[in-house]
């Protein structure tokens, strides 16, 4: 996962999480990135301070490690403020069953709205898959009724991943 600081052509500034720097590029091809102030489709990466954790193996005075988006820590600084430790939790909890989700979900690529089609009309077998589509097939397959819905974590795809 990579954190994005992104702002609006209005000047809100908001986080975006995302699989990687492609996945961020991809997506707002797409137009799937927009300012969730005001819905704004013009997004651009806001200037962000890197986050470089101490050595751990300087000697001398002791540090505590940073913390991290995975770890427990009680708070993790980000670019709005601090973010509730139960706040950190319920994400950590919804990347873990989104990641179950997807271990019985078949890949399909960019062939998904022709798939979830096809199980919509009866013409494949029902099975749990997942892959790409464009802002417009997404909308296309909610008004023929088709249940599909986004990833809540942006996910790398397999075809691309080392």
């Amino acid at each position: 996962m990579i954190v994005f600081d992104l702002s609006c052509a209005e000047g809100h500034r908001f986080e975006g999480w995302f699989g990687s720097s492609d996945d961020y590029a991809s997506q707002q091809e797409r137009g799937l990135v927009n300012c969730p102030h005001c819905g704004s489709p013009e997004i651009t990466k806001a200037p962000m301070a890197p986050n470089v954790p101490a050595k751990t193996n300087q000697r001398g005075e002791s540090r505590s490690p940073a913390p991290s988006v995975q770890g427990d820590a009680g708070m993790q600084a980000m670019s709005g403020g601090e973010i509730p430790a139960e706040v950190m939790q319920a994400m950590q909890a919804l990347a873990k069953a989104q990641a179950k989700a997807m271990k019985d979900s078949k890949w399909v690529g960019d062939d998904f709205a022709n798939q979830s089609r096809a199980m919509h009309y009866g013409e494949r077998e029902l099975e749990a898959i997942h892959g790409k589509a464009t802002l417009k097939e997404a909308k296309e397959l909610l008004e023929e009724g088709v249940p599909v819905a986004p990833v809540l974590f942006p996910m790398a795809d397999p075809d691309e991943v080392n």
